[in-house]
């Protein structure tokens, strides 16, 4: 009977969509086999995922169809409407006012033209694997981690993946030294850097491994976990704001940190290519920019951006973000340029 009701319910959910029922149905549930950890809550909710997958199908087929410089296609995000892809981004990025400022001001070089044509910091060695934030608005730990992986392995000589769970857990006003971050509720690199500061060091990956992805939550903070205390920063350094040279001269010489707004649905669906799409400068997310280049079908600048959404997120977890100063009032694409986007000094 159970089954017989569900079978109606989404026979008349997908009567708007372009295609017949079975079409989504098995495109819905192969999807079902490949993200085994996304679980219906009830079966309204099993509907419901079945009709914003469907909508995504037809967005996705619909957009590929078109002339664009980037490509859409499924991932572990296929089953959210916008308004709960919204909501899950907005979790991530907390902006209250640094506890600490800048070291310095990262400014434009004199000539830009001295500035490498191109920048890649993955090939380089000086960027961990793409991590999976899983469900928790902890996209702020990932950001900062990335960009102190970069900072490391270029002071050191050395690829160390540190602990976001680390951050999490203990970069809080309840413990000691004291943070101003929030967990899984978002947070903010530039307050994370500092508490790094603070805390002498940060533990490694492997030391202190993440789990608040499957939690959803942060745990209590174990400070008897070994650090590294080479990996404390002197302070941070601020990139000047809406400022495209400053920004591309300091991702020449590291990994830098940077917010930006996600909350699209062809963000949330993007595979491929230069991302082109309509975005304005609400941050709401924390990633890192990890090099910056031209791409060679479209012709179109860009800069590439590591995400914290596993590698079925996007281009292997990446997204390549158009390299375009006009856009969002000088703001860039997605507002990359406005947070103002930071990096580590060691």
């Amino acid at each position: 009977m159970r089954t017989t009701i569900l079978a109606t319910m989404a026979a008349a959910t997908l009567a708007g969509n372009v295609h017949e029922r079975a079409y989504y149905e098995e495109k819905f549930f192969n999807w079902l086999k490949e993200h085994k950890e996304v679980r219906a809550q009830s079966g309204d909710h099993f509907v419901r995922m079945l009709q914003n997958f469907a909508d995504n199908e037809d967005l996705i087929n619909a957009h590929n169809a078109a002339n664009h410089s980037y490509q859409l296609g499924h991932n572990q995000f296929s089953h959210m409407n916008r308004e709960e892809w919204r909501a899950f981004v907005k979790l991530g990025l907390a902006r209250p006012d640094p506890e600490e400022g800048p070291l310095s001001i990262h400014t434009a070089p004199a000539d830009v033209s001295t500035l490498p044509a191109s920048v890649d910091w993955v090939s380089a060695g000086a960027v961990t694997g793409v991590k999976d934030q899983g469900q928790c608005g902890s996209c702020w730990s990932f950001s900062t981690t990335g960009a102190l992986e970069g900072a490391y392995e270029l002071k050191y000589g050395s690829l160390e993946s540190f602990s976001e769970q680390n951050l999490v857990d203990c970069d809080s006003w309840k413990n000691s030294p004291r943070g101003r971050d929030h967990g899984c509720n978002g947070g903010l690199m530039d307050n994370a850097f500092t508490w790094i500061k603070k805390n002498k060091g940060i533990a490694t990956e492997a030391a202190y491994p993440y789990v608040s992805g499957t939690t959803k939550t942060a745990g209590t903070c174990n400070s008897a976990v070994a650090k590294n205390s080479n990996a404390a920063p002197l302070g941070y350094t601020d990139v000047t704001k809406n400022d495209n040279n400053a920004f591309k001269s300091a991702v020449a010489q590291q990994p830098v940190s940077i917010a930006i707004e996600a909350d699209q649905a062809t963000f949330q669906l993007y595979k491929s290519g230069v991302f082109t799409g309509t975005c304005g400068a609400n941050l709401d997310h924390g990633v890192l920019t990890v090099g910056y280049g031209v791409d060679a079908t479209s012709g179109l600048a860009y800069y590439q951006v590591k995400h914290s959404w596993g590698t079925s997120w996007g281009q292997g977890g990446y997204i390549l973000l158009v390299d375009d100063a006009t856009l969002n009032n000088g703001a860039g694409q997605c507002g990359l340029l406005a947070g103002p986007p930071s990096y580590p000094k060691l």
